[in-house]
């Protein structure tokens, strides 16, 4: 992974060179701002469900799960992004405090 970032993140990219060469294309430079632009947003989202579901080589339901199901709604509801992790925090501590998940 962080060969891929390093590749969409270095001023020639994807192995071109700073200078007149193909990769100095405006098209090619669009490209590639395009796809550094939206890399993240998968890249986060994968982690969050591994971090979530993913507990060594088993996947576990625990107190995490509602603290996302949590978050995705106060991002459905347009919360700003502090609120949307405190909301997340709050309801898996809750239910752990609570006794209703592990």
């Amino acid at each position: 992974m962080s060969l891929v970032s390093a590749q969409f993140c270095e001023p020639g990219g994807l192995g071109g060179e700073i200078g007149g060469t193909e990769a100095d294309r405006p098209e090619r430079r669009l490209g590639r701002r395009v796809v550094r632009g939206r890399l993240p947003v998968p890249l986060l989202a994968a982690l969050a469900a591994v971090q979530t579901f993913g507990s060594g080589q088993a996947l576990v339901v625990d107190a995490r799960f509602p603290g996302l199901a949590a978050a995705a709604i106060a991002l459905v509801l347009r919360a700003p992004f502090l609120v949307v992790v405190v909301v997340a925090g709050v309801v898996a501590a809750g239910l752990r405090h609570a006794g209703l998940a592990a």
